[in-house]
């Protein structure tokens, strides 16, 4: 290249522009003697930078020039600029190969799209500034299918289907598009914006194989994929691309739930390979993969690989010539196309379902339809989600004459499912059915209740419950529910980040206001649960002045408000209240109280002085209250998830603090909690924590189920008994400066982070012996309902401009009783908690293309029973006490569905598996075993 008397190279196809330059390195061999032999001098390298991009041997010495023939000239470029010739037409070959896998079965399982074609590409204008308007056609495109059945791993499997192409898409896909391009950036796409949004954004997936640049760094680009950070490397003529999926931002689109537990685990990745060579694109492999799967079940989950190539298939050819223009905008208007500017960004495809169920053709057939209403069976979940299918595209006089017509015992349920839809046309129908002065108490609890625990609740909706408890007169209970769910409502869409929003404020106010304005401690305990429902940090310094400050009610329901907040809200400030409060610094306080406080101390990054200060403090308190908050320090050592674990650990390693003068106390009261389930995805615990008064009688027990997943710990269920004024039936004395509490004895439950108004069994000696006397023996039902707990749709836009549509949603039933039975003259006291419930999961990624519709689904579902029964004798001495937890056995179905779709042709799919997990009964803990043979043997003869 460098051999030659006056050398004249220049960079690139069309020339580098007047900003950029070669370096121009000139080897010079030593001088020739008179014989021809080259002298004892060491060679000569010229070094000079030339702009313009010529290098020539202007400038050479005469010494210089006497030695050229020899020479040999080096051309290195910095900045390479990338560009293509004018007059000349470019071919690639262009494949495509995408995959839909389910990851469950033991070989690949799934759908295959198969597509190549031939990609024509020509100059059409180029200013001074390197800037490029480029023609970019798709010619001869073919497509092919993979038969879905499934393949052993070493198996070649059934040849492809060829899918064949209607005129109409043949057209469409021939029709060119233009890029603005310099140097290898993409600067905007120009196209036919009425164009069929599957072809277009198939043009933008092979566009974006355009779109690099030619050094290494970090840069923000879009492409299909969105606009998204890029790093590049540069290795000889290989340039690698990855790109960050996670941080591509996009047209919004599609929903999920609040809690990431009932979410979608998304794990994406994506790399490109260009290979460079003489400043032209020779070819480029991109590849990109997506797993994702329901959070609470990865074993679920499908994968989608997508792989495109494009290789120049010869030399450039002469091609048309370039386009007259004085800027872009004429050029384009000169090409006849017409085309318009359109994004990068693919746009988002929303499939058209045939098949499902329409409200319109339900309605038709009303008289001969069953609507299931057992909320344990898991056929009742399958129908809760088909009907919030049919409501999501339903009119709103088609809902409200669903509801209108529906017989009495079904209006629950349906109430439970136009909620859960949270459509414009569903939550109107439902303002104009539902009348707060006239409905039945039950249904109007029903829908305030599905409102509260919405997986993710719109303005819309807290408007309309906002709505229907203003101004109203309401019995007490639809008031205390309506509360509550305010509360539950006003958190959640500031979880969503939607706290600015009017309404949002409209409800905050609504609760503050009443807080400030009541005058009776029922009503105040209400409004701070619904507080505690909220946690909104805002309110902290009032929950704080009314737990310190307040009267017993009051502060127990400020302190357990505060328990609810997570850890990075509990400041410095909120725990010197609680200290305050544990210590009893400015007044008593009730034990409930101060173990409330007790417990926020310890479970919220604890410091090395309140654990120890709260271990000293035990030595001059009672002895159940002792025996109690001892335990709950030694059970956060076993629980692998405390957040003091490691400070506990270390103080309990003193000997001065773990002895026998401080751990021998011998109260009936007990603190433990333990893992249930442990999967891969998922630890479920349970906990119980059982105070008792001195005299044995039971003052509160606590039973919690928790979910902990993926850094996420969830709140499944608790239920609270709590008994008071029991001190003076038992002849208890009070402790100093405590208020004697009125006779009493209630319940209080929290599913999934809602916290449901308490229920009082008594209220009263009257009250009790009424109740003791009249007693139906039936349980009080807790909760019994349908919830909507996964509600998740993603559109992941994939590289090769082909969409796949992640949807997910799941359904539980539930049906949740407890009961206490005091028995005054057999001195015995029980109570049962029983939980039936069925969960229905439907999880699905939809595929959409221009040849083919792909859909894999995987549908998942489980009915469970639990109880939880205690038993305490107190004529007994000590107190004896037996726990009981068990679980009926479980059966369980997964269905795996592949579904292609390509023009006229379907196929459908299915494998399955079921089964069922053994019931068990929990062995809570040595002692607890002894104590309930005996008291079982003695039941029993």
């Amino acid at each position: 290249m460098g051999m030659c008397p006056e050398p004249t190279l220049r960079a690139g196809l069309g020339g580098p522009s007047a900003e950029q330059a070669l370096s121009c390195s000139v080897e010079l061999p030593a001088p020739l003697d008179a014989a021809g032999a080259a002298q004892a001098v060491p060679g000569v390298r010229r070094h000079r930078s030339v702009p313009g991009g010529v290098c020539s041997a202007e400038g050479w010495t005469e010494s210089d020039r006497q030695r050229q023939p020899t020479a040999t000239l080096l051309v290195q470029f910095r900045n390479l600029p990338l560009s293509f010739q004018p007059r000349s037409l470019y071919q690639y070959r262009y494949t495509l190969d995408v995959q839909l896998q389910h990851t469950s079965t033991p070989s690949p399982w799934g759908a295959r799209l198969q597509a190549e074609a031939l990609i024509r590409l020509h100059q059409l204008w180029r200013d001074q500034g390197g800037q490029e308007l480029l023609q970019v056609q798709i010619h001869d495109l073919k497509a092919q299918q993979q038969p879905e059945e499934e393949k052993s791993q070493d198996s070649t499997g059934d040849s492809p289907v060829e899918i064949a192409l209607s005129p109409e898409a043949q057209a469409e896909l021939q029709q060119p598009v233009f890029i603005s391009w310099t140097s290898g950036k993409v600067k905007a796409f120009y196209g036919n914006e009425a164009e069929n949004i599957l072809i277009s954004n198939l043009k933008r997936g092979i566009i974006s194989l355009f779109q690099l640049q030619p050094h290494a760094g970090s840069t923000v680009e879009e492409d299909a994929s969105g606009s998204c950070q890029v790093t590049y490397t540069v290795s000889n003529h290989s340039i690698t691309k990855t790109k960050d999926l996670l941080s591509c931002s996009k047209p919004k689109s599609g929903f999920t739930s609040i809690n990431k537990i009932f979410g979608i685990e998304w794990q994406p990745s994506s790399r490109s390979q260009y290979v460079v060579k003489d400043s032209l694109l020779q070819s480029v492999l991109a590849e990109e993969s997506h797993v994702v799967a329901p959070a609470l079940r990865s074993h679920s989950g499908i994968k989608i690989s997508s792989r495109q190539q494009l290789q120049l298939v010869s030399p450039a050819v002469p091609g048309p010539a370039e386009v007259s223009g004085q800027s872009l905008k004429d050029v384009l208007a000169g090409t006849g196309a017409q085309p318009q500017p359109l994004g990068m960004a693919s746009l988002p495809f929303r499939r058209v379902c045939t098949h499902c169920p329409s409200l319109r053709a339900f309605l038709k057939a009303f008289d001969r339809q069953r609507v299931k209403t057992d909320t344990s069976k898991v056929a009742t979940a399958w129908q809760f989600q088909r009907f919030i299918q049919m409501l999501r595209s339903a009119k709103k006089r088609d809902v409200l004459q669903l509801l209108r017509r529906a017989p009495e015992e079904t209006r629950p349920f349906l109430v439970e499912a136009a909620v859960a839809t949270q459509s414009v046309a569903s939550l109107a129908a439902l303002s104009d059915f539902l009348d707060f002065s006239k409905e039945p108490k039950s249904l109007l609890e029903k829908f305030l209740y599905t409102a509260a625990f919405s997986p993710r609740p719109s303005g819309e909706l807290l408007h309309l419950v906002l709505d229907k408890l203003d101004r109203k007169q309401l019995a007490p209970e639809i008031w205390e529910t309506g509360v509550v769910a305010v509360g539950s409502l006003v958190g959640k869409l500031c979880q969503q980040k939607l706290c600015g929003l009017q309404v949002v404020e409209r409800g905050m106010e609504t609760l503050l206001r009443g807080l400030r304005g009541a005058e009776e401690e029922p009503e105040v305990v209400i409004y701070l649960l619904a507080l505690g429902n909220a946690r909104l940090p805002e309110t902290i310094p009032t929950l704080l002045e009314l737990a310190e400050d307040g009267p017993t009610a009051v502060t127990t329901a400020a302190t357990s408000a505060l328990q609810r907040f997570p850890a990075p809200h509990i400041s410095s400030k909120v725990k010197r209240v609680m200290r305050r409060i544990f210590h009893q610094k400015r007044k008593s306080y009730d034990k409930i109280c101060r173990l409330a406080a007790a417990e926020i101390l310890l479970d919220n990054h604890a410091l090395p002085m309140d654990v120890i200060n709260i271990l000293l403090a035990t030595s001059e308190m009672e002895t159940e209250m002792a025996t109690f908050l001892l335990l709950k320090v030694q059970n956060s050592l076993h629980d692998h998830h405390h957040l003091a674990r490691k400070i506990m650990k270390d103080i309990m390693g003193d000997p001065r603090i773990n002895n026998y003068n401080f751990f021998s106390k011998v109260g009936i009261s007990s603190s433990f909690s333990g893992p249930l389930t442990v999967t891969q995805d998922l630890t479920s615990t349970f906990g119980l924590d059982l105070l008792f008064l001195e005299g044995g009688f039971l003052r509160k027990s606590v039973s919690d189920f928790s979910l902990l997943s993926h850094g996420q710990r969830l709140r499944a269920a608790q239920v609270i008994f709590e008994a008071q004024g029991m001190e003076s039936m038992m002849g208890e004395n009070l402790s100093e400066g405590e208020e004697e509490p009125e006779l009493m004895a209630g319940m209080s439950a929290t599913f999934f982070d809602v916290q449901l108004r308490p229920i009082i069994f008594f209220q009263g000696y009257t009250d009790l012996m009424a109740k003791v006397l009249l007693s139906s023996g039936e349980p009080t039902s807790v909760f019994r309902g349908n919830l909507l707990l996964m509600d998740h749709h993603q559109v992941i836009p994939l590289q090769s401009g082909l969409q796949v549509t992640v949807k997910l949603q799941g359904g539980l039933g539930l049906d949740i009783s407890a009961d206490m039975d005091m028995s005054i003259w057999e001195q015995e006291l029980k109570t049962c908690v029983n939980a039936r419930g069925s969960l229905a999961m439907d999880f699905q990624a939809e595929l959409d293309s221009p040849f083919l519709q792909a859909t894999l689904r995987s549908q998942t579902e489980v009915e469970t029973s639990m109880h939880f029964d205690t038993k305490l004798r107190f004529s007994s001495s000590p107190v004896l006490m037996c726990l009981q937890l068990r679980e009926e056995q479980v059966p369980y179905r997964e269905v795996l569905t592949v579904s292609q779709t390509a023009r006229s042709q379907s196929s459908t799919s299915r494998k399955g598996r079921r089964g069922t997990v053994p019931g068990r009964e929990f062995a809570l803990h040595q002692t607890n075993s002894k104590v309930c043979n005996l008291l079982l043997t003695a039941e029993k003869q």
